[in-house]
């Protein structure tokens, strides 16, 4: 396969100068992008309605078009989907990306154009294997098979047109060239099933004897594969099963509190593990350094960025930065305008940057996704890295948690209910909620001053649950699969007596 691998990597190192201009040229490829979304979308409904024609700069786009979110784009992208056209983009939209959330019940559904296919989804699929091969050249990734953990498709209900939705994943196999295919595993008619249970039965016996080099997926569905697969063939080890797997590319939720538990899976030296940020709004971010904890911002996909301090979030008219404003170690709210048709669209991840030359950052959490019922102010960076000390003090290993205040009856001072799925539970459970409490007091002043002689905020209670009790939560929801995920952190008791009632 080396003419294949030879080709492959040719044709991904096209791109190095275009990527170098965005380095180099940050607010001038910014710029110059948003002046073509305008102009592109400018007959569009919504462009008529803000009067795109007659945007001039950076501030009157700012003063014509308000902050949004899904809730001001629902009605738009309703009408798109009974099959209505040049409402926010001009080109044809026909696919939908279905996105839970982590907040709601309701499911969102965002529109996918060829255009953010193209020059968004795949192209960064494409440069997270550029970055990889740049930084692995000895890399025999191409001489096999990339397994992707996809979500399912169908067909949209809510007219006879052609009108498609389904999780981004399963949207993009969908989508995908037709020689792609040759390069991936399972087949189309597995990936993309809606029975998560029929489907992980029939990817671990479809995939069992094909030569595995990578995974692409989300931790949380990867862990129940490698399950099935360790009841089928009775080992504990994926490198026995798949001798030539090197790399594991993640993204969709924090890798902290998996990232051990997949070390002891994956038993092999040399494994190499890659984050990107490729949410069903844009692929933002894709990690371009081995062995780095943050990851480069994509400038040239397609979408505008804008960037709200967290002081401005939830004010009636909250002020941005560009990205020649931001500054390293604040936490920015996302805005984006993309090729998609979203405008000023808040997407509910929060950022920090860690470096502004080039422009790369970490994802440090959601703008509804914390808890404050006590003014301690605790995000999910700090609670992900929290546990994952824990974890690493106590010699155990997580699957999944969630986390919420809980308001003890007889006094006024409360504290933090923690419902944890342990792969590998800890030796003493009272230990291990002390470990917790202290590093979060390490990790959040605002935490640790409210635990001061526990005057505001109590040790935190930690509940150890039964294996599949949040599969079992997501079954019932009929949110087992795909993108869905567990909620974190939730500023009231929600999630928690939820989960609490089928224990």
């Amino acid at each position: 396969m080396p003419l294949i691998h030879s080709i492959l990597t040719w044709y991904l190192k096209k791109r190095v100068p275009d990527i170098e201009h965005f380095k180099a040229n940050p607010a001038e490829v910014q710029q110059l992008l948003l002046a073509q979304l305008i102009k592109t979308a400018a007959d569009t409904e919504w462009g008529q309605k803000y009067k795109y024609r007659d945007i001039q700069s950076l501030k009157d786009f700012k003063e014509r078009v308000p902050i949004g979110n899904y809730d001001t784009h629902k009605p738009y992208i309703e009408r798109m989907m009974r099959g209505e056209q040049n409402i926010l983009w001009p080109t044809e939209v026909k696919w939908f990306a279905k996105s839970s959330g982590t907040t709601s019940d309701k499911s969102k559904y965002i529109p996918v154009t060829y255009e953010s296919l193209d020059q968004c989804h795949f192209q960064g699929g494409k440069d997270a294997l550029l970055f990889y091969c740049t930084n692995n050249p000895d890399t025999t990734l191409f001489d096999g098979k990339g397994l992707i953990m996809g979500g399912s498709h169908q067909l949209s209900r809510f007219n006879s047109s052609e009108s498609y939705f389904g999780d981004l994943s399963a949207v993009m196999m969908q989508n995908l060239p037709f020689w792609a295919h040759f390069f991936r595993t399972p087949d189309l008619s597995i990936a993309i099933m809606d029975n998560w249970d029929e489907k992980v039965e029939k990817m671990a016996l479809a995939t069992l004897e094909e030569d595995v080099t990578s995974i692409s997926g989300v931790p949380t569905w990867t862990l129940v594969l490698f399950d099935k697969l360790f009841e089928l063939t009775g080992k504990d080890n994926i490198a026995e099963i798949w001798p030539n797997l090197e790399l594991y590319i993640h993204g969709g939720v924090s890798f902290t509190p998996y990232r051990s538990r997949f070390q002891s899976i994956i038993r092999k030296s040399g494994m190499n593990y890659l984050e990107t940020y490729n949410s069903s709004e844009g692929f933002l971010g894709v990690q371009d350094l081995n062995n780095h904890d943050s990851m480069l911002l994509m400038l040239d996909y397609g979408i505008y960025y804008e960037f709200m301090p967290m002081q401005e979030y939830g004010k009636e008219f909250p002020q941005t930065k560009s990205i020649d404003e931001v500054v390293i170690g604040q936490s920015y709210a996302l805005v984006i305008t993309t090729n998609a048709g979203l405008c000023r669209y808040i997407i509910g991840d929060t950022i920090t940057f860690t470096d502004t030359n080039p422009f790369r950052f970490k994802i440090t959490g959601r703008t509804k996704h914390f808890i404050n019922a006590f003014g301690e102010e605790l995000v999910i960076e700090n609670a992900e890295n929290a546990i994952k000390e824990a974890c690493m003090q106590t010699n155990s290993l997580i699957n999944d948690y969630t986390a919420g205040p809980f308001f003890h009856s007889h006094t006024k001072i409360g504290s933090h209910e923690w419902l944890i799925e342990f792969e590998t539970e800890p030796e003493d459970i009272e230990m291990f909620t002390i470990l917790l409490d202290e590093n979060l007091k390490k990790l959040n002043s605002d935490y640790e001053a409210k635990r001061f002689k526990n005057m505001a905020m109590t040790l935190p209670l930690v509940k150890k649950v039964p294996k599949g009790t949040f599969n079992c939560w997501l079954m019932q929801k009929g949110k087992l699969g795909g993108q869905h995920k567990i909620p974190r952190l939730a500023n009231n008791r929600e999630y928690i007596d939820d989960i609490m009632k089928i224990l």
